[in-house]
């Protein structure tokens, strides 16, 4: 029904996710060249897209940075034939600057090119 590989990545990137092992999903699961997109401009950044590893890294490395996490949590995956898939997730943080706390929601969607995640997208709730 689904290719095999989908199935794989997008299940094991929910699982990374959950065990709070984000950093190693981007290294096994990711193409060198992935791009990710936020629905907007996140703060200090000088756009929404962050193009090539490195930089999706350094998006982590700022979210790591700016917020106490109390708890996350990921839905999924649902699956989009033949390369796609999407994931709920959510978070309740505290802003390290401000100390608002915030409960959050997202959806991501991914593709998936020559066994590697190629595109994240992040679509929010108001």
């Amino acid at each position: 029904m689904f290719d095999e590989t989908l199935m794989k990545i997008a299940n094991q990137l929910v699982t990374y996710h959950r065990e709070g092992k984000q950093a190693q999903g981007l290294s096994e699961l990711y193409a060198a060249d992935a791009v990710s997109v936020e629905a907007t401009a996140m703060p200090g950044t000088p756009g929404a897209e962050s193009a090539g590893l490195d930089a999706i890294r350094g998006k982590h490395a700022w979210w790591e940075s700016a917020m106490e996490v109390h708890s996350s949590s990921a839905e999924g995956p649902f699956l989009h034939s033949p390369d796609r898939f999407a994931v709920i997730f959510e978070a309740d943080a505290t802003n390290r600057e401000t100390q608002e706390r915030n409960q959050m929601r997202e959806v991501g969607i991914y593709t998936v090119k020559d066994g590697k995640i190629v595109r994240e997208e992040f679509y929010y709730n108001c």
